[in-house]
């Protein structure tokens, strides 16, 4: 629910260090255990897919979306992040049909998208296929008609006036805010948290607007649900504390803005080189940072992600995948998504045979295969490579001997002919695209176009 505030920039959460600064070796260095919990082993090379469920289908409900899970398992994503599921409220509804992170009844299903037997039926069937499903839970803030704002207003912030109200600095006039401060609303919540783990056997959530709940609800909330069984949290937002013991992944925002700033600037690699730097310096290894080049709150409200990207569109979905982090695929990247949806409408996805697709397709099974790539401490750091061109290409390995990858990405406008320092990358390699043998030594180099890329994987 961030975008139509623009709290990615608004907030500048973001440690991602200095723009100038140079990622270095860290093979020998083992930093001290930092999260008080242990990652379900389910999501060590996971790969998330978004799907809201309104515009999924032509249908718009479960039953409809139950139907492309086996192409889901087939194409090889980990995580099903589903959008609130829940009923929306009618008062200051924006739109014909409203915000799903508008929500009515914590412990209910929308009926638009279908019964409580068909969202069981639903998650049933995403297990037998191998998937897992997280649900989208906005602990912030109800609909004005929650029947929660009569039965208990005490749960709710106010102004000095005593009137209940949005969330302070947004614009999401939709919502009322809880409060807090409140221990019958923690219990609550932290109770509805668990419900749909005890009786739906969702795998975790995606939580809306993370940082504007105190941190030690979600600490409380996630002993309690890792108590039932394991699993997976994701926060909309970023900040180191939060993987200490509430939340496996945050938002890579910072890694979002450097490539789209590089892209839009023509400036080449620095700022991404500033980005990893920082997270190698000032993050936990443990940390699951979620890098994507889509997402519902860009796409409704900041534009196009190919238009967005341009040319740099395809380098930006295989850096995604490449580099540290767990990545991120919207509902419809595959099939070309090339327009806004509607939010607060019904606005199907156009499906169709998209070029991204087979991309997509090998890059999951990459990071399926290659460990190095794989999220948090169960992957490997990434090692920048010094090339000729570094002002301009990005080149890294991740791993050591045969189980290396070898990363060169040119992030400018600008054709590049580079050669590479040091011996990080020496040895035999296949293209992971391509298949093709490539050999890499002291008297290596590599023709780059504009904004292309290579990925090698050791033999």
């Amino acid at each position: 629910m961030i975008g139509r505030a623009s709290l990615s920039v608004v907030l500048a959460l973001s440690l991602t260090g200095c723009e100038g600064l140079s990622t270095t070796p860290a093979a020998n260095y083992e930093p001290q255990a930092y999260a008080e919990f242990e990652n379900a082993e389910w999501t060590r090379d996971a790969v998330i897919y978004q799907l809201n469920t309104r515009q999924f289908t032509s249908e718009g409900t479960f039953a409809a979306a139950q139907e492309q899970l086996p192409r889901l398992a087939e194409m090889g994503v980990d995580i099903v992040w589903l959008m609130p599921i829940h009923p929306i409220g009618e008062v200051n509804r924006k739109g014909s049909m409203g915000s799903p992170y508008s929500v009515l009844d914590y412990r209910a299903v929308n009926p638009d998208l279908g019964t409580e037997e068909d969202f069981r039926a639903f998650v049933d069937a995403a297990h037998e296929l191998g998937l897992k499903v997280i649900l989208d839970w906005v602990a912030n803030h109800s609909a004005w008609d929650s029947p929660l704002t009569t039965q208990h207003p005490e749960w709710y912030t106010r102004t000095p006036e005593g009137e209940m109200t949005p969330p302070e600095g947004t614009d999401w006039s939709d919502v009322v805010d809880f409060d807090y401060s409140n221990a019958e609303l923690r219990e609550y919540m932290t109770g509805s948290l668990t419900y749909w783990v005890r009786e739906f056997d969702v795998d975790g959530y995606r939580a809306d607007v993370a940082g504007y709940v105190p941190t030690d609800f979600w600490e409380t909330a996630r002993a309690e649900l890792d108590a039932i069984k394991p699993v997976f949290m994701l926060a909309e937002w970023e900040t180191r504390d939060l993987h200490r013991k509430a939340f496996d992944a945050t938002y890579a925002w910072g890694w979002k803005e450097a490539m789209q700033e590089l892209v839009a600037e023509g400036s080449g690699a620095g700022k991404m080189r500033g980005y990893y730097s920082g997270q190698s310096v000032t993050w936990p290894s443990e940390a699951y940072r979620m890098v994507y080049t889509d997402n519902h709150d860009q796409n409704s409200w900041d534009g196009v992600a190919s238009e967005i990207y341009g040319p740099a569109y395809e380098t930006a979905i295989a850096l995604s995948f490449t580099g540290p982090g767990i990545p991120l695929i919207y509902n419809g990247q595959e099939a070309d998504l090339d327009r806004q949806l509607a939010f607060f409408e019904k606005d199907e996805i156009e499906w169709r045979d998209g070029q991204y697709d087979p991309l997509l397709r090998q890059l999951i099974t990459l990071k399926t295969e290659e460990r190095a790539l794989w999220n948090g401490k169960h992957g490997a750091p990434l090692v920048e490579v010094p090339s000729s061109a570094s002002d301009d290409v990005f080149s890294f390995v991740r791993g050591e001997g045969e189980q290396r990858v070898f990363g060169v990405f040119n992030l400018s406008p600008r054709d590049q002919a580079v050669t590479f320092e040091l011996a990080r990358h020496h040895g035999t390699f296949t293209n992971a695209l391509t298949g093709e043998a490539a050999e890499f030594d002291a008297d290596t180099s590599l023709t780059l176009g504009a904004w292309d890329y290579r990925i090698f994987t050791a033999e």
